[in-house]
């Protein structure tokens, strides 16, 4: 049981990471951008949903530039070290903007942060991964039959498949509810989708550059 429990942390902890990487190279796409500033924008890009330590966007920053994903570009004029994307961070930052496989149970949270870091990108076009989206979700909605279940499933699997096709219905009401988003004229104090580089310097705690 212990092992079961620990493995299910290392499986959340991966998740999240992953989540991290991936959301750090599409905010990277709008530019150059220092480590304070990346931890920044992920929290506002998805409103709250990835608050992690600065340490984290730093290591995560230092595998990337291993990687080959990320490399360094120079400093701020206050001596904040730059990070930019290779091409090959950029195609990578491109496709997950795009895809939407997901390891199973990770659906939709994978979706909630693709989708809010995608919303929130001013060169990104949210229709293709909208519409993707729905169709993976229409797909769980309509599995198992009108019933909520498919034969000769016992009586926890048929609340699994309820559970699923509650939480695929939940979904598709919420791409309902991006895509008018996306689609409202911008009006006099309404929030705005998208959102550029914040030019704001962080106060404290400023980390020096460190070699990959």
């Amino acid at each position: 049981m212990a092992l079961e429990v620990d493995n299910d942390r290392r499986s959340r902890r991966l998740e999240a990471s992953l989540s991290v990487r991936n959301s750090l190279l599409a905010i990277l796409t709008m530019g150059p951008a220092y480590g304070f500033q990346l931890h920044g924008e992920l929290g506002t890009r998805t409103a709250g949903r990835r608050t992690v330590n600065v340490g984290q966007i730093y290591s995560t920053l230092e595998r990337l530039v291993r990687q080959g994903s990320v490399e360094a570009a120079g400093s701020t004029a206050d001596g904040l070290p730059l990070y930019r994307l290779t091409d090959d961070g950029r195609d990578q930052a491109l496709a997950w903007l795009l895809e939407t496989d997901s390891d199973s149970g990770a659906e939709w949270n994978d979706m909630l942060d693709r989708v809010l870091i995608a919303s929130s990108l001013p060169h990104i076009d949210l229709t293709p991964l909208l519409a993707g989206y729905r169709t993976v979700w229409l797909l769980l909605l309509n599995r198992g039959g009108d019933r909520g279940g498919a034969p000769g499933e016992s009586g926890q699997e048929r609340l699994v498949t309820a559970a699923h096709r509650l939480q695929a219905r939940a979904a598709l009401a919420w791409l309902d509810t991006v895509a008018a988003a996306a689609d409202d004229a911008p009006t006099a104090g309404a929030p705005l989708l998208h959102r550029e580089l914040s030019l704001l310097r962080p106060k404290r705690g400023r980390r020096p550059a460190t070699s990959s």
